[in-house]
């Protein structure tokens, strides 16, 4: 049996997979909405099978919940997942903006995510908002990983897909969100780059609890 025809099956429950997951994360497929096999398999051109794998490997992940003979429900963003991805975040990060501040890499660090902060600045809102919720994820993690600690940064990998969800429905909720997440990573970039640890553990909390509170109001 040829290698190739033991990898179609593979490949095509990895685009099932990444196609019905890229919808949850960017919010095309809002929380609460019941998704059905054959609906997706006719959208991707594939049969039930890869799609039946790529529902169970969500619900392992947690963003989606399956009933039998109707579908697969996209798991709403909760009040205690935003409170703790909240919390964890606030912890990982402060760490690590208090220890590449100690090691004195603080502004070589504070320039890298000034230029994340450039790119996002140069989006076309809203059409490119899952651009910007990206480089949004990418502007922090860069802070994390500058840190050098590998069990931290593995942790705070795995709060990706929540990051991006997050910020995803925030902006969709509030338009004019993006205006204020800009003009706070500057303020985190300036306060990173003066070696300001305090200070900069307080705009983070407005900046993390402003985003996130978003999704809690409504």
């Amino acid at each position: 049996m040829s290698t190739s025809g033991r990898s179609q099956p593979k490949a095509a429950g990895e685009r099932a997979y990444h196609w019905v997951k890229e919808r949850i994360l960017d919010g095309r497929f809002e929380g609460g909405l019941l998704l059905s096999e054959g609906e997706a398999a006719t959208a991707l051109r594939l049969s039930r099978t890869p799609v039946r794998e790529a529902f169970l490997r969500l619900e392992a992940e947690g963003l989606l919940r399956l009933y039998p003979k109707r579908g697969a429900l996209v798991v709403p963003v909760s009040a205690g997942e935003v409170n703790e991805v909240s919390e964890a975040r606030l912890l990982v990060e402060n760490h690590a903006a208090a220890s590449v501040i100690a090691a004195g890499d603080h502004k070589v660090v504070a320039d890298r995510m000034a230029e994340v902060l450039a790119a996002q600045r140069a989006l076309d809102l809203p059409s490119e908002t899952a651009r910007f919720s990206a480089l949004d994820r990418e502007f922090h993690a860069l802070l994390v990983e500058a840190a050098g600690n590998r069990l931290l940064i593995h942790f705070y990998s795995g709060l990706r897909d929540r990051q991006v969800r997050m910020a995803n429905s925030a902006l969709h909720r509030t338009p004019g969100r993006h205006k204020a997440i800009l003009s706070q990573h500057e303020r985190l970039c300036a306060l990173l780059r003066d070696g300001e640890t305090a200070a900069f553990a307080d705009q983070l909390t407005e900046h993390i609890s402003g985003t996130h509170g978003e999704l809690l109001d409504h």
